[in-house]
């Protein structure tokens, strides 16, 4: 296997008798025709699936969120067969929290909720050696490689475990956290009598029937054929008009998110992944919510309501009609990409998904005595932080 410390931006000329190219970095705009396919043709084959990580969300990402291009596409491929075998952004950082230590993460933004590369299944650990050995050599590479939201024991990570051991070192679990997921072999209406209980479901029923006082109640989820904008237009303004709209944290609060978002379920409906549902009240959406639908999983992207109508809980609503989910054959299960112990969904998707945040160090020698370093400053900062919090509830 040949790994380059260093490899031509898509597009430049390979000298003629080159040996075989294992990585390469990408230009996401202008991306050959190859790679393109390449990288679509991994969402089909990828070890876990990852709409975040396809061609159509990334892409537009890196392109629109990443304007001081900090961030490297890279492709990694088989040297011996020559096929691409996975694509992962990442980035140069120079701080690691409060710490100036310069090291390797894997890019994202705020919107990029599952951290995990696509990888051709059967090649998790070949990819993470070949990402691993290039990152060594690579001379803005430095002393770790730092990867957010990897699912805790799945192909990926349990394969990143088995790489870092052969290299001579430990990939390092620095953060968990646990957030709602939907996956059962229920029906919906089973699921729903078993998840809410019932003096919640009967709540629910209540506010409904006041809800339909209200107007005409509907539930609507977008059909291929129908027009997407207006779709797209309908909930940047439901929520912009609640409290991320006040916060400025709303995806219509700036220009380059907005922009994103509309290029990217625009790609994602061409791509055939978007699930787009909304609760109609005399025709206007009160809860609208957009997910991904990237078999044999699901991600609940993000999701709106109108708080004028808070009182009657349109968000849990919609949330019960989507779980007609559970009757799609081709998903096992849904992330719902929210925040661990996030009132409305916790109450609604029993089971849990399990994310880590992992450190693998990179293989130079004063790389690992940073890497040492900093494995101990973080034990021993956990250590005084469980003695705190033992004091404080004593």
């Amino acid at each position: 296997m040949t790994v380059h410390p260093a490899f031509p931006v898509d597009g430049t000329p390979v000298p003629a008798g080159a040996a075989p190219l294992t990585v390469r970095v990408a230009d996401p705009l202008a991306l050959s025709s190859d790679l393109a396919a390449a990288w679509d043709a991994l969402a089909a084959e990828a070890s876990e699936p990852n709409p975040f990580a396809e061609r159509w969300c990334l892409q537009s990402a890196l392109h629109l969120l990443d304007p001081d291009r900090q961030a490297r596409l890279v492709f990694v491929r088989d040297g011996d067969a020559g096929r691409v075998i996975g694509v992962m952004p990442l980035a140069a950082a120079t701080r690691y929290g409060r710490l100036p230590l310069r090291h390797v993460i894997g890019w994202a933004h705020p919107n990029h909720f599952h951290g995990a590369p696509l990888v051709r299944a059967g090649c998790e650990t070949l990819f993470w050696s070949i990402l691993l050995g290039w990152c060594d050599a690579a001379p803005w590479a430095h002393t770790l490689l730092h990867l957010p939201r990897l699912t805790e024991e799945g192909p990926l990570h349990r394969a990143l475990v088995e790489a870092a051991r052969a290299r001579g070192g430990e990939a390092v679990t620095v953060h968990r956290e646990a957030r709602a997921l939907l996956e059962s072999d229920l029906s919906p209406e089973a699921y729903w009598e078993a998840a809410v209980r019932a003096k919640k479901r009967k709540e629910l029923r209540r506010q409904a029937s006041r809800l339909a006082e209200e107007g005409a109640l509907a539930f609507r989820r977008w059909q291929t054929k129908e027009a997407l904008d207006p779709w797209l237009d309908a909930f940047l303004a439901l929520e912009a008009c609640g409290w991320k709209g006040r916060a400025g944290s709303a995806l219509a609060s700036h220009a380059d998110t907005e922009a994103w978002f509309r290029a990217m379920l625009t790609g994602a409906a061409a791509a055939g992944r978007l699930d787009l549902r909304a609760l109609d009240l005399d025709g206007c959406p009160i809860a609208m919510l957009v997910s991904f639908l990237s078999p044999p999983g699901g991600f609940s992207f993000k999701t709106a309501f109108d708080e004028d109508y808070a009182r009657f809980s349109p968000g849990v609503l919609l949330q019960q009609d989507n779980l007609d989910l559970l009757k799609d054959p081709r998903l096992a299960w849904v992330d719902s990409c929210a925040a661990p112990g996030h009132p409305m969904i916790d109450s609604v998707w029993r089971e849990r998904r399990r994310l880590v945040w992992v450190n693998v160090p990179l293989g130079g020698r004063a790389d690992r005595m940073r890497f040492a370093a900093l494995r101990q400053v973080e034990i021993l900062w956990r250590r005084w932080k469980r003695s705190a919090e033992i004091q404080d509830q004593s």
